[in-house]
């Protein structure tokens, strides 16, 4: 890098600048690269912080830092500073200067070109997807180019519309008597009881509570009225730690019921108690298009004038006439509408079909076969009126696009998949973050025109907050363009940086989940400003796993085509790259199908993986965190063009048993490093690929003496059963890891794969979970266990595999094996001690007799044979401790000598650290090591 001079950061404040200033003295110059590391890594960390995102001195240094860096790269010259260091002079020194190009060729939401424009670099943001080229357009051309002029007019625009909105909409929303306003609806699909002479009307509810707040907890009651087939609702409080009617404060709630009416898609009915099956509740609701026409209103969320918090009640007339009058209001406006889309989104709903990327719909099973079957009629006016008004305001281009994204972010929150939470006391998105678009049963109806954050208004404030923010942070136009990765129009050799986030193979289905947002916005603006008039969004060239034909090409989107199309793209990212450049590729699918097809297609363009870097990007406590092996970072690989200075490509054959002769100490040198800074499990042993690649991409084939070529999926083979060893040896430390049997390693390394974080696996719960095992995707486990010399085929008590998922049995699961029964899988029984908690009574289950008091009858007490493996013996002892048979404990381990076998302890510590930390296995096992000292080991 070419550096700086003498004392440039003289002038800055800030702690990283005073930090940045005191080694860079010298000048022109810093011999200590390993420092300048140090202090570059703490400025990074402090620009990152969000507080720091538009502060000017900031900016000014980083965008300096980039230009210097720059300059260094194209002919090793150095930066010439201004004579006196401030912000303006940096700016200026580098307002001509030549500035690196950044290149996204899957833009997506823009987060790599932005942050490539904010620290100096230009930018080309390309994507086939029109909504994503919309909002490209919109962050990385509008704003910076027009810059606060613009926010002015979406500010006032959009305040234009939410008065529009309110006067035509007003009457459909209500308020109430005492000038509470309704900010949300809670609605009930139904379904008709199937139970014999039964034919009730049953409410399809997952869940009662309206606010689940400890002593201020409000929630829903059933009132069953057989006689009439249909159910009534009463609102209930609690008040002073006793449950009361909302409505009769006095009177109390002898048992208040929290059991929804639905489990798993099935429904139970209030007034006979039959269950209706998933099969059949689907098959009443298809003929009703999804029955969100017809579903039950049993509650309104308000606020009140003067008062914080969100109150609830029961639906009256005036809120039944509303909901009537709406959809009448919406049959007049479609019978007099005349434009070019239809009035209300007729357009098809994603199939939903294949192993891949589709199955992640499953509305249509619902019969919710058009978008507009996904909204009840108020929705639909709601909707329909913001797009309107929006094409309505400003004829500037630029501000209707704004003003379009606010009318997709209010539809994300305006459909009949939202859900409400009471944790939170608000409106869940439709799809919740999540890579799919979920049916609720129960649902939210957000008011359009309300003050709440799902509303026009909420969301307006966040996009001028947006706004505002790119405003303030200075930056310079980007280029962006609706076209596939597969083509990106640039020259050859003009890259200076190949840096993209592509999709994540089959675990999201862009284009279909763009599709509910781009229904709205074309309806909102010109085909000119979508770049595109389609009716749905282009899926042909769209590079994601469905395993079925997706798009009107007619070609099966496979393994094969991922990879081919995957290759084509970096070819062509080398090909417009420098021999210089650096690429980096972002990736956080966790199936190893998946890694290989992208690092195939990697290597095959002809890149060179020099690194993998994990950054944090999951919360380690979300919900797919917890008994899976879901990433906890996204993995950025490291790559160079693998070209001579005249851009020529490197044909190297590689030898392979050098390449397997290296391979061991490059793991040695990354593994404990990565544990070092807490990068474990999963999201280590894909961050170690990017080393081990190194030395397999370096060249342009690798062949074995015989002059066969070794295929990636062979090297990965390797890498995997490299890394099992090595993190094995680690678990382990201290203690000959081939020593113990291979169902303790297996179960050692499952769990290991499976963490998340250096101290455990998710945050702790307060209550202890009991879980049947642990899942693990078929082909990682297999490659763990072929790493460390194991057959899952011979583990049949210990792994259970199912289609491409293995899970690890707990120890809870595996006790009637464990006891000398037949079956593997068992669920405990429970029952209650007189005047105790429920607890588990395995020995009920087991066969086992209970403790007597004499001491006799205790010294008879029968107990488990100990297990051939100290795996098994552990697991008995934990099932011991667990049923609270402290005497049988003792007996096993001093009597029967379990105890004395150093590996049953070193097992027993290793998998203490290894257990999730909310499992019962951690506090079971953490048990048996509790009685180690007393029982004299």
């Amino acid at each position: 890098m070419a550096y700086w001079g003498e004392s440039h950061l003289q002038k800055c404040s800030t702690d990283s600048y005073l930090r940045f200033n005191k080694i860079t003295r010298t000048p022109h110059c810093l011999d200590d690269a390993a420092e300048l590391r140090k202090v570059m890594l703490d400025f990074i960390a402090d620009f990152a912080n969000w507080d720091n995102s538009t502060d000017p001195a900031y900016l000014a240094v980083a965008r300096t830092l980039t230009v210097a860096a720059h300059y260094a790269l194209e002919d090793n010259s150095t930066f010439a500073l201004p004579e006196s260091i401030s912000v303006e002079s940096l700016n200026d020194a580098i307002k001509d200067a030549p500035r690196p190009l950044l290149v996204d060729p899957f833009a997506g939401g823009g987060a790599i070109p932005l942050e490539g424009l904010r620290c100096g670099a230009d930018a080309f943001a390309s994507d086939l997807n029109p909504v994503a080229v919309l909002l490209n357009k919109v962050v990385l051309e509008y704003i910076p180019k027009y810059g606060q002029r613009l926010a002015d007019e979406v500010e006032k625009w959009g305040q234009w519309i939410k008065e529009q909105a309110e006067k035509e909409l007003a009457e459909f929303y209500p308020k109430d008597e005492d000038g509470a306003t309704p900010i949300a609806y809670l609605w009930a699909r139904t379904i008709t009881c199937e139970g014999p002479g039964c034919g009730a009307e049953v409410p399809l509810m997952r869940s009662l509570w309206l606010a689940k707040k400890g002593e201020k907890s409000i929630a829903v009651q059933i009132v069953p009225k057989p006689d009439e087939k249909r159910c009534d609702f009463v609102i209930i409080k609690k008040e002073n730690g006793n449950w009361v009617y909302q409505d009769k404060p006095e009177m109390a709630c002898e048992k208040p019921k929290f059991d929804a009416t639905v489990a798993r898609g099935s429904a139970t009915c209030p007034c006979c108690g039959f269950t209706t099956p998933v099969k059949s509740v689907r098959a009443q609701l298809k003929p009703r298009k999804g029955g969100a026409n017809d579903a039950r209103l049993f509650a309104v969320v308000t606020t009140r004038p003067g008062q914080k918090g969100r109150f609830y009640r029961l639906p009256g007339d005036r809120d039944l006439d509303a909901i009537r009058k709406s959809a009448s209001e919406l049959e007049r406006r479609k019978a007099a509408y005349t434009g070019k889309h239809s009035f209300v989104p007729e357009e098809p709903t994603p199939p939903g079909i294949g192993s891949g990327a589709g199955r992640a719909f499953s509305q249509r099973n619902y019969g919710i076969d058009t978008f507009s079957d996904l909204y009840t009629p108020r929705q639909l006016l709601s909707m329909t009126t913001l797009s309107r008004l929006v094409q309505d305001c400003s004829e500037r281009t630029e501000v209707q696009s704004i003003l379009a994204l606010g009318v997709g972010r209010v539809n994300d929150l305006c459909m009949s998949n939202c859900r409400w939470l009471p944790t939170r006391l608000t409106v869940a998105a439709a799809n919740g973050g999540q890579n799919r678009m979920p049916v609720n049963l129960d649902f939210a109806e957000t008011v359009a025109i309300a003050s709440a954050s799902g509303s026009w208004q909420g969301q307006m404030k966040w996009i001028n907050n947006v706004v505002r923010g790119l405003v303030a942070g200075g930056i310079t136009p980007a280029t962006v363009q609706r076209v596939s990765a597969q083509t990106v129009p640039l020259p050859t050799d003009s890259v200076d940086f190949f840096f993209t986030d592509p999709p994540y193979y089959d675990a999201f289905p862009y284009s279909d989940l763009s599709d509910f947002f781009y229904i709205w916005t074309k309806r909102a603006l010109s085909d000119s400003a979508m770049d595109y008039d389609g009716g749905t969004v282009p899926k042909s060239e769209e590079i994601v796993l469905y395993n079925v034909v997706h798009g009107e090409d007619g070609v099966v989107k496979d393994h094969q085509y991922f990879q081919e199309q995957m290759s084509t793209v970096f070819s062509r990212g080398r090909d417009i790259s420098k021999p210089n450049s650096v690429g980096t590729i972002v990736f956080a699918n966790k199936t190893t199908e998946g890694w290989e097809a992208l690092v195939t297609g990697l290597i095959d363009s002809g890149w060179i993986v020099t690194g993998s870097w994990p950054i944090q990007t999951e919360r380690p406590s979300r919900q797919r965190a917890q008994e899976s092996a879901a990433l906890g970072s996204s993995v950025h690989i490291v790559c160079r063009p693998r070209e001579d200075e005249d851009g020529n490509v490197i044909e190297r054959v590689g030898d392979w048993r050098d390449v397997l002769s290296e391979l061991p100490g490059r793991i040695a040198d990354w593994l404990p490093r990565l544990a070092s800074e807490g990068v474990v499990g999963a999201d280590a042993i894909f961050a170690c690929l990017g080393p081990a690649l190194e030395i397999f991409s370096r060249y342009s084939s690798v062949e074995k003496a015989s002059g066969e070529v070794v295929p990636l999926r062979e090297y990965l083979e390797q890498i995997w059963a490299e890394v099992a060893r090595q993190a094995l040896n680690m678990i382990f430390e201290g203690a000959n890891a081939s020593g113990f049997e291979e169902d303790a390693r297996l179960t050692a390394m499952w769990l290991w794969t499976l963490r998340t974080e250096a101290n455990g696996n998710g945050a702790d719960n307060e209550k202890a979970t009991s879980l049947p095992g642990y899942t693990l995707e078929y082909d990682a486990a297999r490659k763990i266990a072929q790493g460390l010399g194991c057959h899952l085929e011979n583990l049949t008590h210990l792994v259970e595999v199912k289609g491409d998922k293995a899970m690890l049995l707990s120890a809870e699961s595996r006790a009637r094996y464990l006891f000398g029964k037949e079956d593997v899988r068992a669920t405990t029984k429970r029952c209650k001690k007189k005047d105790g908690p429920v607890q588990q009574d395995l020995f009920s289950l087991l066969g086992v007799p209970d403790e007597e008091e004499t001491v006799a009858e205790r010294a008879e007490l029968e107990r488990p044979p100990a297990g051939k493996t100290a795996l098994d013996q552990l697991h008995q002892a934990m099932l011991l401790f667990t049923a609270g048979r402290g005497a049988a404990l003792k007996r096993f381990l001093v009597d029967d000598g379990i105890g004395t076998n150093p590996q049953f302890w070193t097992l027993a510590q290793a998998l203490s650290a290894l257990y999730p930390s909310h499992t019962n296995e951690k506090r079971w096992v953490d048990g048996v090591l509790a009685r180690k000292k007393g029982l004299g080991f």
